[in-house]
C-alpha cells in the first residue's frame, strides 16, 4: 500500500512540473490544450487531481532548479512511457467488446494476462522514474514526504476500518 500512495504522490508531483513547464512556455492568448484521458504517465488523472498536485508542490516546495530537473526527467522518459500507456489502452479498448457483447472466459483472460505483462513494465518503469525523482528531494523534502505518506496511510486505514462490510450471522 506504501509503494501505491509513494508512487501516486511522486506521479502528482511529476504531472504538476510537466505542466508548469508547459504552461510557463505557452503564450496567454493560446487555447487550453485539449484534455487527455487515461491514467498514469503523464495523463489527466480526474476532477480535483490538479489540485492535489499542486498541493504536493506547494508543501515539498520544489525550487525552480528542482522542477527543471523533473520535467526533463519526464520528457526523456516519455518515448518509452507513451507505446505502454498505449498498448494498455488498446488492450482495455478490446476488453470493453465483452462487457458490451458476449462475455468470453477464454478471450478475457488472455486479454488479462497480455494487460498484466504491460501494467508489470510501466510499473518498473514508473518506478524508475519516480526513483530519480525522488533523489532530486532534499532531506527535508522527503521527510516532509514520508510524514504526508504516513498521514495518508492513517486516514487509510481509519476509512477502512469504519467501512467494513457487515458481518455474515
Amino acid at each position: 500500500m506504501k509503494s501505491i500512495r509513494f508512487r501516486l504522490l511522486i506521479a502528482a508531483l511529476a504531472v504538476l512540473i510537466v505542466s508548469t513547464a508547459a504552461r510557463s512556455q505557452t503564450p496567454d492568448d493560446a487555447p487550453p490544450p485539449p484534455p487527455m484521458h487515461g491514467h498514469g504517465f503523464g495523463m489527466d488523472m480526474g476532477p480535483g487531481w490538479g489540485e492535489h498536485v499542486k498541493f504536493l508542490a506547494e508543501k515539498l516546495n520544489l525550487t525552480e532548479e528542482q522542477k527543471t530537473q523533473i520535467h526533463s526527467i519526464m520528457q526523456k522518459e516519455h518515448p518509452t512511457m507513451k507505446p505502454l500507456m498505449e498498448q494498455q489502452h488498446q488492450i482495455d479498448l478490446q476488453l470493453r467488446q465483452y462487457v458490451e457483447g458476449n462475455f468470453d472466459q477464454a478471450k478475457v483472460q488472455a486479454l488479462a494476462q497480455q494487460k498484466a505483462q504491460v501494467q508489470a513494465q510501466i510499473t518498473v518503469e514508473e518506478t524508475r522514474i519516480h526513483s530519480q525523482i525522488y533523489q532530486l528531494l532534499t532531506a527535508d523534502q522527503k521527510s516532509q514526504l514520508k510524514q504526508m505518506e504516513a498521514e495518508h496511510e492513517a486516514r487509510m486505514q481509519e476509512h477502512m476500518k469504519n467501512h467494513q462490510p457487515p458481518a455474515e450471522e
